[in-house]
């Protein structure tokens, strides 16, 4: 849907951008040619009414002139700065709950085109911890978001609920680092919206970056047999070149890499960098209001995606 949206809004934008090009260049020098052809045919001087009358475009012409900024002004906006997205689902609780309205930063990843999207600006790369919008490997037309895990060359082993890291480097390297833990610490069982018996709350640090995450104690540890490369061990994941492994932070409840794989970095959109606004859609079945009214505004949300 977002890939017909964002046709249809460049068509758009040409066509409103010919229609104002041809008038700034040709219609209105004509429409004035036309007002003084008429002056001087007429024996008086015109009335400021007709002058008016002669001067102005047709409706057609009048509209794309009208909307022709604003439209690419949005073109531009979504296309190469921020798109919102809505999140539908869970497997980001708690750093994002369904009803969030968030923003994506499309410009640090390098700027592509809006229909096609290949890249023609190299800007920077995803790090780990980032919280990334992206294609679904496994349908396009389907937007993700998790976080990153694994940057290209990485190896990442995921066992017994605990994520092990060893960054990308030759082999041959004596400073080649080993794997090392990513630490996480206990806060509380988690009781925050759509909380479920048996969540717990961790707070866990990557690139001194901090983010929260979910664990269930009720569910036993998921292991990479769905998706198992050739030449890891169990539980290993070896990101290729020019890709990226990602996890959602509902650790339990998130189909993510460790069952489909990596994200190509051509699927990547942007960057999750704020939540701009948030709504409960707590709605009984007896409801006489539809179940897309909001409930309640959660402006306690709104800010920064850590």
């Amino acid at each position: 849907m977002a890939v017909y949206f964002s046709i249809i809004l460049v068509v758009i934008t040409v066509i409103t951008g010919i229609v104002w090009l041809a008038n700034k260049f040709y219609l209105a020098p004509q429409r004035k040619v036309n007002v003084i052809s008429a002056q001087e045919q007429s024996a008086v001087e015109l009335p400021k009414e007709t002058i008016a009358t002669l001067m102005e475009p047709s409706p057609l012409v009048d509209t794309s002139i009208q909307i022709f900024p604003v439209i690419a002004f949005v073109l531009i906006l979504r296309s190469f700065l921020y798109e919102p997205f809505q999140i539908p689902s869970g497997s980001m609780m708690p750093t994002l709950l369904d009803g969030d309205f968030i923003l994506v930063n499309k410009f640090n990843y390098g700027l592509k085109d809006p229909v096609a999207r290949h890249k023609f600006i190299e800007v920077g790369l995803p790090e780990r911890g980032d919280v990334v919008v992206f294609k679904y490997p496994r349908d396009p037309r389907i937007d993700y978001i998790k976080r990153v895990i694994g940057l290209p060359g990485d190896r990442v082993i995921y066992k017994n609920k605990s994520l092990y890291i060893k960054p990308a480097c030759q082999e041959s390297d004596a400073q080649c680092p080993g794997f090392t833990q990513v630490v996480n610490s206990f806060t509380n069982k988690y009781q925050g919206p759509d909380a479920e018996e048996g969540l717990n709350q961790f707070s866990a640090v990557m690139l001194n970056k901090i983010h929260t995450i979910l664990n269930d104690q009720y569910t036993m540890p998921r292991t990479n047999h769905y998706f198992q490369q050739a030449g890891t061990a169990k539980d290993e994941f070896l990101v290729p070149a020019g890709h990226y492994f990602v996890m959602g932070d509902n650790r339990d409840n998130s189909l993510d890499g460790r069952f489909w794989g990596f994200v190509p970095e051509e699927n990547l959109v942007g960057e999750a960098v704020a939540i701009w606004m948030s709504f409960d859609f707590n709605r009984t079945q007896d409801s006489l209001l539809p179940h897309w009214i909001p409930t309640n505004v959660r402006f306690e949300r709104i800010g920064a995606i850590n």
